[in-house]
């Protein structure tokens, strides 16, 4: 069985002047950014490359219609390396202009044959979640089709991530906790997938231990402690990344993604919704097995019985600092629940063989219930 995979070069740097100067970075490089991180950090350096700014082909997550706006803008444009920087839109898009020239995003999901890399892939992420920079991993919104889906192939591997912590001050604090929760529940499915190996949870639980002390500190002190802990959070997004990288995320990110998809919600807003009711629907059908390990490590974290307590207690640590939404708030309707979980039983099963413990159907469709 395979153990583990890094196939990514990891720097870091404090500054992005740092990075560009390392990196020499030239005219034939496409540089895919947005403007509010360009202006305060990038544009006094004066660099010669392409520069892209995403958010000039709508807002929001990834979608397949701002990805084909941006390959039809690039068809003229000839560039040797992919420098992406800012969050998991920008990342996911970066990732797949790193290609072979396509015309529609749709096509590398119908054609996997044309996932091949030309270009050389360079990460830097502005968020403390997606992990992306060291994942295999792309996500979309394909709005035609009405849902979001991953596309999961080695050619989207970067060839070096870098980490500048200065960066992810530009995030919004609301954005900030969003983004670590899912980093957060990258480590924790990653830690129960059943490709975890020794090395995978020695990344996942460095993670979650790094991120749930952090939030005990801002539960603590509030948003005035969030200097202290941003470049261990970054850090701790990382190796969430490197963990699920390798084992994978399970049915937390496939029952997200109806909603992110019909609701247009942030992806790590969207996987808090479901964090805790998926674990709590492991525990209670398989309370013996690895998740007892887990509840051991966050009952000590947690300072809780070390049993399905520890999901509530979780629930409530995550909801003082940042409330969570029922499903109908987003414009969900109670008609729409079979329909979803069908939905993830059809379109999710690379996610759901991630599972701690096999979920029907029927189960999924309790839990959108339960949180509705």
């Amino acid at each position: 069985m395979k153990q583990f995979a890094l196939k990514t070069q990891i720097y870091r740097f404090d500054r992005f002047a740092e990075f560009a100067k390392d990196f020499a970075i030239k005219e034939d490089d496409l540089l895919i950014t947005q403007q509010f991180i360009y202006d305060p950090f990038i544009k006094a350096l004066g660099l010669p490359c392409h520069v892209l700014f995403q958010e000039k082909y709508g807002g929001g997550e990834p979608t397949d219609e701002m990805t084909d706006a941006i390959v039809a803008d690039l068809s003229n444009t000839s560039y040797s390396r992919v420098i992406a920087v800012g969050g998991g839109t920008v990342i996911d898009i970066g990732k797949v202009l790193s290609l072979k020239k396509f015309d529609r995003l749709t096509q590398l999901y119908d054609e996997p044959e044309r996932l091949v890399r030309d270009k050389e892939l360079i990460i830097v992420p502005t968020t403390c979640g997606t992990g992306s920079e060291v994942t295999n991993i792309s996500i979309f919104a394909l709005l035609q089709r009405g849902t979001k889906m991953g596309i999961a192939n080695d050619a989207l591997y970067a060839d070096y991530a870098v980490m500048i912590p200065e960066l992810i001050s530009t995030l919004p604090y609301r954005f900030f906790l969003y983004s670590s929760i899912d980093a957060l529940v990258h480590s924790l499915e990653s830690f129960l997938s059943p490709k975890s190996t020794g090395y995978t949870e020695l990344f996942a639980v460095e993670a979650f231990t790094t991120i749930l002390n952090s939030y005990r500190k801002l539960a603590e002190r509030g948003e005035a402690a969030r200097g202290e802990i941003e470049k261990d959070v970054l850090i701790a997004s990382n190796f969430a990344g490197i963990a699920f990288g390798n084992s994978g995320v399970g049915a937390v990110h496939a029952m997200s993604y109806p909603l992110g998809g019909n609701y247009h919600v942030a992806h790590g807003e969207s996987n808090y919704q479901f964090l805790c009711a998926v674990f709590e629907a492991y525990y209670s059908k398989k309370s013996d097995g690895k998740i007892q390990d887990l509840c051991r490590y966050l009952s000590r974290l947690l300072d809780c019985p070390a049993d399905s307590a520890v999901f509530a207690r979780l629930d409530e640590l995550l909801g003082g600092l940042i409330a969570k939404k029922r499903l109908r708030e987003y414009g969900m309707k109670e008609a729409e629940i079979a329909a979803f979980a069908q939905a993830v039983i059809d379109g999710q099963q690379r996610l759901l063989a991630n599972n701690y413990v096999p979920l029907s159907q029927k189960e999924i469709e309790e839990i959108y219930r339960k949180l509705y």
